[in-house]
């Protein structure tokens, strides 16, 4: 189970747009002087409907290259608008040893029923039967809204290596009711970095997010404060989540985490188009406002 912070990695690339798989080391080792243990790769962060389906098949198994012998373990995303595609990432992903595979919801031909969403997952998880599966439910990216709770009611008769859902969708009452369905045998971990208190405060064991990368630290402290009931300490690092996400969305989120990566040494390059790209003017007023911040105080820099 994902009971852990569970970083969702950029896919690097050349200041040129081509993918660049010489910096997954740099990434592994980044995450893992962290102490940070599993990641979550080739999703939304990792821009994956941007990248072809040869291009995500090498950067998987690039990740597995890097990752042998060492702690990290690895969560692929093998959603795409094409079924077919999906599923084939899925079983490269089960050959390679995969913690587990992830898939969101096909967003330009949607599924018109929660039955169609149930058969789309059923097809891309087929391909990788012994794998744990989750589902991605973020509708904010796929403007594929059905209910999760009856997802679990459901799909699993469809999908008999269904784990749960990763959850990156606001219902926080749909996620309670996850978190709770059949005597918590599912496992949901959360997926929106700048709510993740609440979610903890419903049940959650673990998280997938963006966040990860660039701030761990402050998350590893909300969890530890939450754990240990001092909840005003694990509102002053929420809060820096907040304003964190809230700085870097100003002029691209994307971008914005990307830049703030190369600052870190960790160079996974420009966002790849239709994500917006930072001008020189740009990349100094972030800088100028995470110094502002403090942020580099906030995770020991």
């Amino acid at each position: 189970m994902l009971h852990t912070l569970v970083p969702a990695t950029h896919t690097p690339f050349q200041t040129d747009g081509s993918l660049d798989l010489s910096a997954v080391e740099k990434q592994a080792a980044h995450l893992l002087g962290w102490g940070l243990t599993h990641v979550f790769i080739g999703g939304s962060t990792g821009e994956s409907h941007s990248l072809t389906l040869k291009e995500r098949l090498a950067l998987s198994r690039r990740w597995f290259e890097v990752a042998k012998g060492t702690a990290l373990r690895i969560v692929v995303h093998v959603g795409a608008n094409c079924l077919p595609d999906a599923r084939a990432l899925a079983t490269q992903a089960g050959q390679l040893g995969a913690e587990a595979i992830s898939a969101l919801a096909p967003s330009y031909f949607k599924p018109r029923s929660l039955d169609d969403l149930i058969l789309s997952a059923s097809l891309i998880a087929s391909g990788a039967p012994q794998t744990p599966f989750y589902f991605y439910d973020i509708p904010v990216l796929t403007s594929v809204n059905f209910s999760m709770p009856e997802f679990l009611a459901r799909a699993p008769r469809h999908i008999p290596n269904l784990a749960g859902i990763k959850f990156s969708n606001p219902d926080m009452m749909a996620y309670q009711l996850c978190l709770n369905a059949d005597g918590g045998r599912w496992d949901v971990p959360w997926g929106i970095d700048e709510a993740m208190l609440g979610a903890l405060a419903l049940g959650a064991k673990g998280a997938v997010g963006s966040g990860f990368n660039f701030a761990a630290p402050v998350y590893q402290r909300l969890m530890t404060a939450f754990a240990a009931g001092d909840m005003a300490a694990a509102r002053i690092e929420q809060l820096r989540g907040v304003q964190l996400v809230q700085t870097l969305a100003r002029r691209g989120y994307m971008a914005s985490a990307k830049h703030l990566m190369t600052r870190l040494g960790v160079p996974v390059g420009p966002a790849r188009l239709p994500n917006a790209l930072l001008t020189d003017a740009q990349k100094l007023e972030l800088d100028a406002e995470l110094d502002a911040l403090g942020f580099w105080g906030w995770i020991g820099r």
